[in-house]
Formats: C-alpha cells, sequence, structure tokens
C-alpha cells in the first residue's frame, strides 16, 4: 500500500447545535463551505466522540485524544500541566501546576466575589500583570509563580516542601455571576501536605488581589472603561505522568501549526514539532492563509501534521452563531490549495460548542476523511445532519485518528504490544 503524508485540521468547538436565528440550522450548516463539501464529495464524513458519547470535554481531553494519546491517558491529564508546558514554564518533581485566569473580582466582609471570569476577555498587557505575581513566598514552605498564556488565560507553578496532592478548583465556572471564588481544599486525605497545599492556593488567591488591584495596568483599563484584571481563579490542578501515544509507536515524525497554548502544550508533552508565528493567533483574527501555507510546508519533512484554529470555539463562547458561521466560511476559502494535494485530510474538532449557552456539549462532532485512494459515501456537504448519514458512522476520536493513520499506509496488523496505546476508559 502506498505510503501517504496526512493532514488533520482541528476546528476548536466547532460541533454545534441548532440556532433560531440561522432557521435551526448549525453555523456550519448554514456557512458556504464549497471547499469543504468537495472533501466530503472525495471522501467519508460521520461523527465523532471525543471521549465518551454525550460527555463535554474541554480542549485538552478533546485534543489530547486527536494527538495520539490513550483514551485513559487523556481521561485522567489534567489541564494544569498542559498549560505549563504551552508556556515553557518548567514543573519540577513535586510541583504542581494550575490552570488560572486573570479574572474581574470585587471584595466584601466575606471575601472575594467574581465579577467577570475572563476580565472581559484581556488580552493584552497580562505579561505585566503577571510580574507581579513572581515568587510569591507563602506559608509552610510554599512558593507561588504565574506565567500568562492565551488571552486572559495564565498558569500558576506551586511549589511546596514536597510532593503536592490533587487539589480543588477556585474557579465557580460559568453559572450566575456574580459568585464567590470558592474555597481550595485537598482531594487527597492520604497525603500530609493536602491541607497546607490547599490553604497556599487560598493564600495566593488573597495576595494576588491585593497585588493586581492597585496595579497600573488596571487603573488603565478603568479609566478606559475596560473591566480590571484584579484576581486569579485556578482549575485543573495536577502533574504529569507517563503517556501513552500511538503515533510514537508508529515512529512518524508529527508537527502542529498552531497559536493557542494549550494546544501547543499538547505538542510540546508528545514531542511534536511546534511551528507557531506571530500571525498564527488564538483569535479570529488569525492568519488562516498563513497557517495553511504552513502546513503544506510541514508536510514537506514530516509525516503527519496537526493544524488548529481556536476561533470557532471563541464565537460560540460569545454566543454570537453568525460570527462563527461568517469565520466558518473564511476556513474554507483558505482551504482551497488543499484540494490539488495527495495527501490524506481529516477535519474534525476537540468537542462540540453550544452557541446558545456559550458552553461545551457533549455532542459527537462533524467529521471528515478524504483520502486519494480511500473509500466514499453519499455524502456532499459537510454539516451536522449530513454527518449523520456518514460512511464513517459515529466513532470515538481514537477510532477516527486510527482511520486516517490507516488510510495513510502506516499502521501495522495488531498485537499485544500495543495495547498500552489502544487502552479505553479509566481503570473500572
Amino acid at each position: 500500500m502506498k505510503q501517504r503524508n496526512g493532514l488533520i485540521i482541528i476546528l476548536d468547538g466547532l460541533g454545534d447545535r441548532p440556532i433560531p436565528d440561522l432557521d435551526g440550522a448549525t453555523p456550519l450548516e448554514a456557512a458556504h463551505t464549497p471547499n469543504m463539501n468537495e472533501l466530503v464529495s472525495r471522501g467519508r464524513c460521520g461523527l465523532v466522540d471525543p471521549l465518551y458519547p454525550g460527555v463535554p470535554v474541554s480542549t485538552h481531553t478533546g485534543a489530547g485524544v486527536l494527538f495520539g494519546i490513550n483514551t485513559r491517558d487523556a481521561f485522567l491529564l489534567p489541564r494544569g500541566p498542559v498549560e505549563a508546558a504551552g508556556t515553557g514554564l518548567p514543573i519540577m518533581p513535586g510541583d504542581i501546576a494550575l490552570r488560572c485566569n486573570f479574572a474581574t473580582l470585587r471584595a466584601d466582609t466575606d471575601g472575594l466575589e467574581v465579577i467577570d471570569r475572563r476580565a472581559g476577555r484581556i488580552h493584552a498587557d497580562t505579561g505585566e500583570l503577571a510580574e507581579a505575581l513572581q515568587d510569591i513566598t507563602l506559608e509552610d514552605g510554599f512558593s507561588a509563580s504565574v506565567r500568562p498564556a492565551t488571552g486572559h488565560r495564565a498558569v500558576m507553578r506551586l511549589s511546596g516542601p514536597g510532593p503536592l496532592p490533587v487539589i480543588s478548583d477556585t474557579d465557580p465556572g460559568s453559572g450566575v455571576l456574580p459568585c464567590r471564588v470558592l474555597h481550595c481544599h485537598t482531594l487527597d486525605t492520604d497525603n500530609p501536605l493536602g491541607e497546607q497545599t490547599a490553604n497556599a492556593v487560598n493564600a495566593f488567591i488573597r495576595h494576588a488581589y491585593e497585588r493586581l488591584n492597585e496595579h497600573p495596568v488596571n487603573r488603565k483599563r478603568i479609566q478606559q472603561g475596560l473591566l480590571p484584571a484584579n484576581g486569579i481563579i485556578t482549575r485543573g490542578a495536577g502533574s504529569i505522568s507517563k503517556i501513552h501515544n500511538i503515533i510514537h509507536r508508529l515512529g512518524l515524525s508529527t508537527a502542529l501549526v498552531a497559536g493557542e497554548r494549550t494546544i501547543i502544550g499538547l505538542a510540546h508533552l508528545s514531542n511534536f514539532a511546534v511551528i507557531c508565528r506571530p500571525e498564527f493567533t488564538s483569535m479570529p483574527d488569525t492568519s488562516i492563509e498563513s497557517k495553511v501555507s504552513a502546513s503544506l510546508a510541514a508536510l514537506q519533512d514530516h509525516d503527519l501534521v496537526f493544524l488548529h484554529i481556536k476561533a470557532p470555539d471563541i464565537f460560540s463562547h460569545d454566543r454570537d452563531p453568525q460570527g462563527k458561521k461568517v469565520f466558518l466560511e473564511k476556513v474554507d476559502d483558505a482551504l482551497a490549495p488543499l484540494l490539488q494535494q495527495d495527501i490524506v485530510i481529516g477535519i474534525s474538532a476537540d468537542h462540540s460548542t453550544d452557541s446558545n449557552t456559550g458552553r461545551h456539549c457533549g455532542d459527537p462532532v462533524p467529521t471528515l476523511l478524504c483520502a486519494p485512494a480511500g473509500r466514499r459515501d453519499q455524502c456532499s456537504e459537510f454539516g451536522e445532519m449530513q454527518c449523520i448519514t456518514g460512511g464513517l458512522g459515529r466513532i470515538p476520536a481514537r477510532a477516527f485518528l486510527l482511520s486516517l493513520l490507516d488510510e495513510m499506509g502506516r499502521m501495522h496488523n495488531y498485537n499485544t504490544q500495543d495495547s498500552p496505546y489502544f487502552i479505553q476508559g479509566n481503570s473500572d
């Protein structure tokens, strides 16, 4: 069988639900996408479950499975260390990393209240804010530092007198605001440092508010009518253990083209080459054409390339389905050069995001697989409704990746040494 190189395009948050303002269509169904439709007509489409049917997942989990991480490892993968890897923040043995948001907080007699979890989606000057949160000494031998990530996101390294336990989130989530910053507590009662670790996080959040509330960046933001980024809220704490990856098992040279720090962190943890340029942002202003061009160039010396585009998810989180539709049309325009390539092409997503609510949902992701010598189905358009009838059927993300690798001619017959790379689910 002839071997071909492969390109997997991850359109973050691609899947959606019917939108009343789009006459009951999803943004993808409503979008004019002749190039993606052409790929569908040359191949197969279907629906992909990132982890389990009906279970919403975060970007690092859904993308992790697409990156070849086995389902069990993806199930247990915490977000904090992924973000740390994406920013280059070193995490030493015994440390834990926490995913953070710069947030707008308000102090009262009962503590701290969250006004906006993303500080109005701050995307500038977070480096200056993070500088105020370096090497903060806490009680009981703990210390903490913060590094900015993408937009309103950041990552915190917490160091202490020994291996630190798993702890709870302080981020209250995307429910009704305003609400209280959650109190951190230990999730590992067997670790003698559990209570001290949780107390260190709670103390850090108070220190961060005191340092950021009067920071010059925030005084300037208030003068400009913007929300201050005067606090930190945390979630996804943890450390990294061994990760099994089928792509490495097959010995493939792999690269990622992206501008989003979570995805870049996953690539670093997976030992993929990373191609990131200033014009590769995680926002709608990203240069899609440049990303496609860089992906084609990377295919000259890599067997497999991942191209990640974040903006569809952002439009959904902002409850802007019309903006998502228009952006998907821009993506489709930029994909025109792919129609002339002798490569295997897959388009999928890390998860679905409902533009009606702004939240991730457990719906499967519309997906296509186009191979020059591969099977075809009768689908002619790329959308959730069409994908229901596609020849790929409804499959897990792991199976989609394996199908694409097989179309590339890179899979071998299964043997027992492969078992760690195919394990699905948790230990039960």
